[in-house]
């Protein structure tokens, strides 16, 4: 019975664990990490030196400020890391008794680091932490200035109190450039021998906004789903509005053909997509479409604006969106037409 038993395990660990793309492919040092150069350069310059100021990087999600973190911890610390880098993340609880005893604990604790290196405390999304636990820790940011520096990732730096802002280094990151997002789905299809069309990997760009995880995950997600990364594909495994559809609502509006826009309009809305989705796509489309002259570009974008101002207000219905839909066509109408 118990050899059985100890066939039994083997057999439990040689079932292969795949992990997410996500993570298998997350880079290890900072020259592995896309976009943001000039930033970036920044932070080699301080992994080279070895002298770390407490940090504050702000920036959408998904475009590598946790990673960046993390890399400049490995190259600062080498194989000290496990032991002189402490982690939070939103996840755990950061009111004022953490910041008062964990902390406090890992910063009075003394760790055998390499020469003028010091231990690392990473506050991973910190805009989300409470005013009381943000003034806590401030003067602890002070007190161990000498052995720990403080890293901090957030959305949004301005919730971030003042004091903490003028004792760190802040850097921003922006927006991936499609050509970067592109270069590195390129390459990861490669290692994953993923097939795909150039649609394909156009609409994970477009589905993605600037976002790295998003893109890898949707990358991921279509050829699990599908086994071929189509435009199609995507589409259905991100259950975002499809372009072409948005396209041919716009084209419609630009030859004042009310019915043949709202055929279309209703069509996405019988497909279940929410009026946010709907009016966030029909922007994105807009601003990158080429069929109209700019001024009408520039009009179209301020009427959709005002119109996803009023759907976040609450008011998402379709017709609200036929409104939006109707004032686009009046805008291309001959103005004779309305003289009786």
């Amino acid at each position: 019975m118990a050899s059985s038993s100890a066939k039994g395990k083997a057999a439990v660990k040689e079932i292969p664990y795949e992990l997410p793309w996500v993570e298998k492919y997350r880079p290890q040092i900072l020259d592995d990490v896309v976009g943001n150069t000039e930033t970036v350069e920044r932070l080699k310059v301080i992994a080279k030196d070895g002298n770390c100021p407490h940090i504050i990087i702000s920036g959408l999600p998904g475009i590598g400020k946790t990673t960046s973190i993390h890399c400049l911890a490995h190259q600062l610390l080498g194989d000290a890391y496990k032991e002189g880098v402490l982690e939070l993340n939103a996840s755990d609880e950061r009111g004022i008794d953490v910041v008062r005893n964990k902390i406090k604990a890992f910063a009075q604790k003394k760790v055998t680091l390499p020469p003028g290196r010091h231990k690392i405390i990473i506050l991973d999304e910190a805009d989300s932490m409470t005013s009381g636990a943000q003034q806590a820790l401030r003067r602890t940011m002070e007190i161990y200035s000498n052995t720990t520096r403080f890293c901090l990732a957030c959305n949004m730096s301005n919730k971030i109190i003042e004091p903490i802002q003028s004792r760190c280094a802040i850097l921003r990151y922006a927006k991936l450039r499609d050509q970067e997002i592109l270069k590195r789905l390129l390459e990861i299809c490669e290692m994953e021998k993923v097939e795909y069309n150039d649609d394909g990997l156009t609409a994970l760009i477009f589905t993605s906004e600037g976002d790295m995880r998003q893109a890898i995950n949707n990358l991921q997600s279509t050829h699990s789903g599908f086994g071929f990364i189509s435009a199609d594909n995507v589409f259905k495994v991100c259950d975002q509005p499809h372009p072409i559809i948005v396209q041919a609502i716009i084209r419609a509006c630009l030859k004042s053909d009310i019915n043949g826009a709202m055929e279309k309009l209703n069509e996405l809305w019988d497909q279940g997509y929410s009026a946010a989705d709907i009016v966030t796509t029909i922007f994105r489309v807009v601003k990158t479409f080429d069929e109209m002259p700019e001024y009408t570009k520039l009009e179209y974008i301020k009427e959709i604006g005002f119109t996803h101002m009023r759907v976040l207000e609450g008011v998402g219905t379709i017709i609200q969106l036929a409104g939006l839909v109707a004032r686009l066509c009046k805008m291309n109408m001959n103005p004779a037409l309305f003289k009786l």
